[in-house]
């Protein structure tokens, strides 16, 4: 019997790419494919020659299947339900964001998971770049000083049609828990507070807000701005975000596409009014694969190593209260505790 007995629930497009790492591992077999919609889960079934059973309530497939770890693509609607129903059975779960579609059923899921003693880590592919990793490495490495302001620009002009067209407040729903995991991936802190202003600009394809500007305290007294537009257009930014952050020796800087640089001062013999800088290119030395790849191997090296992966629920409900912290205070227009 193969060490990890997996159930993928949810058979959309996006389940490939979680059931094709899962063929790719001697370790795992998958054991059920559950779809509310029995037909999408026979495509899959089809689409990957797997003989396994397929069923429309995730319940009765880990209890036929003896299943000890969900795959969770699910609509985010369905987040909570499932992973609840999941832990309870027994299973390990690794999942799509968000976490579930409220930061109260956020913070219940991470309880649940501690009464069960089971893991609940949740997918964060942009925590695993090269680029991210070396950009993360200049601040723990001292060399730009402590960080004082952290700027995160996202522009794109994303026509989806479909579901996101209609959300009241999609960019920070849907797209900027990446940004704001980002940010906190490499600081290494934590929001305390946050001011939002959300809006919906003119010529905007979104029925709600889909730009944002916020501002949030970090714990060390850093400041991080995000600026994001969903329905911009024309010279758009990397999906992973345009970023300058400005320490007490120097910046570093990075277009979330090429290779991050920094730049520190170079020391002057006398008073200058403006100081000349060197630029220092860094090294894309991280030989962990990448996307979600990258984050799939970090949950399973947990799960063998028997600790919490990086995007455990724990970790990840900080990201999660800057996200509905930020919608919360663009509602009562004050900044506020997180």
């Amino acid at each position: 019997m193969k060490t990890f007995r997996i159930v993928v629930a949810g058979c959309g497009v996006m389940a490939r790419t979680w059931v094709e790492y899962a063929r790719s591992r001697e370790d795992c077999e998958i054991v059920g494919l559950v779809d509310i919609r029995i037909q999408s889960a026979q495509e899959m079934a089809g689409r990957y020659g797997l003989t396994c059973g397929l069923y429309t309530e995730i319940g009765e497939a880990i209890t036929s299947s003896g299943a000890n770890l969900v795959f969770d693509v699910t609509i985010p609607e369905s987040h909570f339900t499932l992973t609840t129903t999941a832990l309870s059975l027994g299973c390990n779960v690794f999942g799509e964001k968000p976490m579930a579609v409220s930061i109260e059923e956020s913070l219940q899921l991470v309880e649940t998971a501690r009464r069960y003693g089971r893991t609940h880590a949740i997918m964060q592919n942009r925590r695993y770049l090269k680029n991210i990793r070396a950009y993360r490495d200049i601040l723990t490495s001292g060399s730009i000083g402590q960080p004082g302001l952290i700027t995160a620009d996202f522009f794109i002009g994303a026509h989806f049609g479909g579901f996101r067209d209609a959300m009241q407040s999609p960019l920070i729903l849907d797209m900027a828990i990446h940004t704001f995991d980002q940010a906190r991936f490499i600081t290494g802190q934590d929001a305390v507070t946050v001011c939002c202003h959300e809006f919906n600009p003119a010529g905007s394809w979104y029925e709600g807000n889909a730009a944002a500007i916020c501002i949030f305290e970090l714990a060390d007294g850093s400041v991080f701005n995000y600026r994001g537009m969903w329905c911009a257009e024309g010279v758009p930014t990397s999906w992973e975000a345009e970023w300058r952050i400005a320490g007490s020796k120097g910046t570093a800087v990075w277009n979330g596409t090429n290779a991050p640089f920094y730049e520190t001062v170079i020391p002057a013999q006398e008073y200058v009014f403006m100081n000349q800088y060197q630029r220092i290119e860094v090294e894309l030395d991280w030989k962990g694969r990448e996307g979600h790849q990258g984050g799939l191997d970090e949950m399973f090296a947990a799960l063998t190593q028997q600790r919490k992966p990086e995007t455990d629920g724990t970790d990840n409900i900080k990201s999660m209260k800057m996200v509905y912290g930020a919608l919360q205070s663009a509602r009562d227009g004050c900044k506020i505790s997180l």
